[in-house]
Formats: structure tokens, C-alpha cells, sequence
């Protein structure tokens, strides 16, 4: 039996406390009438015997101590079904693409769990993003948890919908003839509607609002519910990932204004902050939703995550990419100077890091010489961003042959491997071959990371000719 209560003794910003004569449950969901009778949904946030403190949702403004409270006894609930593919949703699960309510299969609690440890499958199946700097150097598998560290004004959405686009999973390609059982789940919280509109224009021009479930909080919506927005997505993950077979992809742009959120919450519950003013659970509360990604064993579908961040002033030691990046398995980089350049997207690999390509590629993966060809590129790349150094101090004329022909290898590598547009999709034949055409422009001694028997298979002799004619 439902019990309501008017006995609201406080309203501090997006929380609101009531007194109780019983203990509440953690995390149940509330109905707030205010005395002009709307009705506010909320989430209890803290509860003792004596009172309970509930994040309201939709905002406080209105909610006075007249106002009653109502415990519905359930968390807050999911509505499931597969008929969800292509519909557009508000930050709190509400459809507003004008489509018909949701009929569910079935409800779930958004609050989830972590897969268990001992079920938990190992990823090592490639996912095919069509982006030739995350296929070639910084591979993304199934089920994996890989995250893009950006900065403010970077196109990191630009990205985004790219890899929301082109995203596939090429073995199902291949048996069932166009990649059905693979879905998008894209999380946007905080962003401005002209953001939202770009969003929605790419999705359906492109058609890949067919295959996708969009979850939107825009900057104008209620900050509180900016930490629902990502456990609706991913509840909506799991059920199309384990109990429907479907490769999810669950994109979440921008984890910043859901840690601005959270910061928000526990500045109005008067919290003894942490680092920056940011909870000192933030680490464990980041973990709840990174580690609902992975693969269950006897299950065909997977969650893998890719969570978009911007980095406060472009730092890295932030507690935001710092905290992600224990929890997470590597990151990729979106860099500042690479986009003053116009390199299109302008993903820096060095920094990058995917700590789980090596047991997604290779043979009957992607390709027997993946693993060889991106070693080799990233010791080239590397060496030439050292020499680019060296030749601001002492000038070109002063470095050897060889230097020259790294220096040059760098500028071609970002031209031509990382500088592919928004619109190119690449599939991982094209993106190795053009790793090739670059790196036959060493003679085949310095090419010392790749195997004999795969430089006689696939290095370019001709494109090696024209370099040493030139």
C-alpha cells in the first residue's frame, strides 16, 4: 500500500527532504504533487527512520511543504522491447519523437549490476568503426569499454555519429548479409538543442536511427536527470545485448555534465567533497556504469561502450579522464593541434591506447598482418613527432637522409591514414592497405617490427621505387 506524506521540511536545489515514520527504500521512486497538481517524479537519495532525501527529476520549482509525497515501493523502471529500435527518447525514458507509448515485453530496474566476474566472457571479436586511426592502431572489440578523451569545441560528436553510422561487426555482415543483429545505443546528456538537432538530422538522413535507441538530456533539462539518462541506455543495452542476441554499441556523450551533475547532487545534500569539488564516490559511482559493458557467457550478444568526455582545460590528470581511465581499457585521444591542422577526425595515437586489440586482431580476426602493420606505424610516427622536434632547433638541411624520410613519413600519416573525413568508412582491408602504401617508404631493413614472410606479401615495391626517385 502506497503511503503519502505532507511533511517536506527543506527544497535545496534538485533535493528535496520529508520527514518518514518508516524507512524507505534506497533508490524508490516518489510522486511529488504540488498543490496546483502536477505530478513530479523522483528518486529517494538517502533515507534514514526519520527522512528521506529524494532528487526530484523534473526540477523543484513549484514543490512547496504543501506539496505531498508519495513512495511508489519499486525503483525506477525500464519499459523493454525490441520495437524500441528507432525511437527517440527524453532523458528520463519518455518517447518524444511523436511515436506511439511503449508496449513492453517487460520492465526492469535501471539500477543494474555489474556483469559477475565468474560469467563474464573475454572480448576479443573485432567491431569495425570504419575509422581508420581506432580500426588500424587502437582496435575497438565486442564488449569492450573504450573511452574518447576530448576538449571543449573539439568535433568529438562529429566522431560520435560517425562511429554510430558505420559501426559493424563484420563476421555478422558476412552470415547474415547486411549486420542485423547489431544496434546503437546513443546517451546524450547536457547537450544544446542545436547539438540534438544535428544529432537527429545525421541519424535520419543516414538512416541509422533504424538500427538505434536514442536516450536525450539536454542542457536545459533538470541536471539530476543527467544520472538516469546513461542507466536507462545501458538497461536498454543489456536487454537487446542477453535476452535478444543483439552486438549493442552503447555510445555516452558527455560524461563531463554527468559528473557536473553529480557534483551538483552533492553540493545541495552539503557533502564533504573530494577532488575539485566532485563527490569522493564519484570513482565508484563512474565504475557502476562502465562495468555494465562486457560479454556473458552462453549469450551471443555483447555490450561494448564507448563513452565520450570532455577534458576540463584540455587535462588529463582531471578527475574526470583520471578516474575513467582506471576503470576503462584505454582511451582515445581527440587532439587540439591535429584539429588546428583540419585533420578530419583528428584522433592523435600516440597517447591512444586499447588494451584489449591485441586479442581482437590477427588472422581470422581481421587481418595476419594488423598486429605487425600498427607496431610498425606507431614506432614510424613516433620517431618522425621526435625528429619534428629536432628540426625546429636545427632545420631539415641538418638531418640525414633517413631522418628526412621519417619526417616525411609523419606528414603523409596524418594526410593520408588519420585525415579521412566524417564521411569515409573505411573497412579494415583499406585501412591495413593504406598502412602498407606508407610504410613501403622505408627500405624493407627498417621495417624491423614486421614479420619476413608478411613484407614479401604485402610490401609495395613500386610505391618504394617512387620514393627513392623522388
Amino acid at each position: 500500500m502506497q503511503k503519502e506524506y505532507k511533511t517536506i521540511t527543506e527544497i535545496s536545489g534538485p533535493l528535496v527532504f520529508a520527514e518518514v515514520d518508516e524507512p524507505v527504500g534506497y533508490d524508490e521512486i516518489v510522486e511529488i504533487e504540488t498543490p496546483s497538481g502536477d505530478i513530479r517524479r523522483g528518486q529517494v537519495l538517502e533515507s534514514t527512520s526519520e527522512y528521506v532525501a529524494i532528487q526530484v527529476f523534473e526540477g523543484t520549482d513549484g514543490i512547496d511543504r504543501e506539496s505531498s509525497v508519495r513512495f511508489l515501493g519499486e525503483t525506477l523502471q525500464m519499459p523493454l522491447t525490441e520495437e524500441l529500435l528507432g525511437r527517440v527518447l527524453s532523458g528520463s525514458g519518455q518517447p518524444i519523437d511523436g511515436g506511439p507509448d511503449i508496449e513492453p515485453e517487460e520492465e526492469r530496474s535501471i539500477v543494474g549490476a555489474a556483469i559477475n566476474p565468474t560469467a563474464r566472457e573475454y572480448p576479443e571479436e573485432f567491431i569495425q568503426t570504419g575509422v581508420s586511426g581506432i580500426d588500424g592502431m587502437n582496435t575497438l572489440v565486442r564488449g569492450q569499454k573504450l573511452p574518447i578523451f576530448s576538449g571543449s569545441g573539439l568535433p568529438h560528436n562529429d566522431l560520435a555519429l560517425q562511429i554510430a553510422r558505420q559501426a559493424t561487426v563484420p563476421e555478422e555482415e558476412d552470415e547474415e548479409g547486411g549486420g542485423s543483429e547489431f544496434a546503437v545505443i546513443f546517451g546524450a546528456m547536457g547537450i544544446t538543442q542545436e547539438e540534438a538537432n544535428e544529432f537527429m538530422d545525421d541519424f535520419e538522413r543516414t538512416g541509422a536511427l533504424e538500427r538505434s535507441v536514442v536516450f536525450m538530456n539536454l542542457a536545459d533539462d533538470p541536471a539530476v536527470e543527467r544520472t538516469i539518462t546513461p542507466r536507462l541506455a545501458l538497461t536498454t543495452a543489456e536487454y537487446l545485448a542477453f535476452e535478444k542476441d543483439y552486438h549493442v554499441l552503447v555510445i555516452l556523450t558527455d560524461m563531463t555534465n554527468y559528473c557536473e551533475a553529480l557534483r551538483e547532487i552533492g553540493a545541495a545534500r552539503e557533502e564533504v567533497p573530494g577532488r575539485r569539488g566532485y563527490p569522493g564516490y564519484m570513482y565508484t559511482d563512474l565504475a557502476t556504469l562502465y562495468e555494465r559493458a562486457g560479454r556473458i557467457e552462453g549469450r551471443e550478444g555483447s555490450v561494448t561502450q564507448i563513452p565520450i568526455l570532455t577534458m576540463p582545460g584540455d587535462d588529463d590528470t582531471h578527475p574526470i579522464p583520471d578516474l575513467t581511465g582506471y576503470i576503462t581499457e584505454g582511451q582515445i585521444y581527440v587532439d587540439r593541434d591535429l584539429q588546428s591542422q583540419g585533420l578530419k577526425p583528428p584522433i592523435q595515437v600516440l597517447p591512444s591506447l586499447s588494451r584489449l586489440m591485441d586479442d581482437g586482431i590477427g588472422e581470422g580476426l581481421t587481418r595476419a598482418d594488423h598486429g605487425d602493420v600498427s607496431d610498425q606505424l606507431y614506432a614510424a610516427y613516433a620517431e618522425g613527432e621526435d625528429l619534428r622536434d629536432l628540426v625546429n632547433i636545427v632545420g631539415r638541411e641538418a638531418l640525414s637522409e633517413r631522418d628526412n624520410r621519417y619526417l616525411d613519413f609523419a606528414d603523409r600519416f596524418e594526410e593520408e591514414f588519420i585525415d579521412q573525413g566524417f564521411d569515409r568508412n573505411r573497412d579494415i582491408e583499406e585501412t591495413l592497405n593504406i598502412g602498407w602504401d606508407l610504410l613501403s617508404m622505408f627500405p624493407k631493413s627498417e621495417l624491423n617490427r614486421i614479420d619476413e614472410e608478411l613484407i614479401e606479401e604485402y610490401y609495395d615495391e613500386e610505391a618504394a621505387e617512387e620514393v627513392t626517385a623522388d
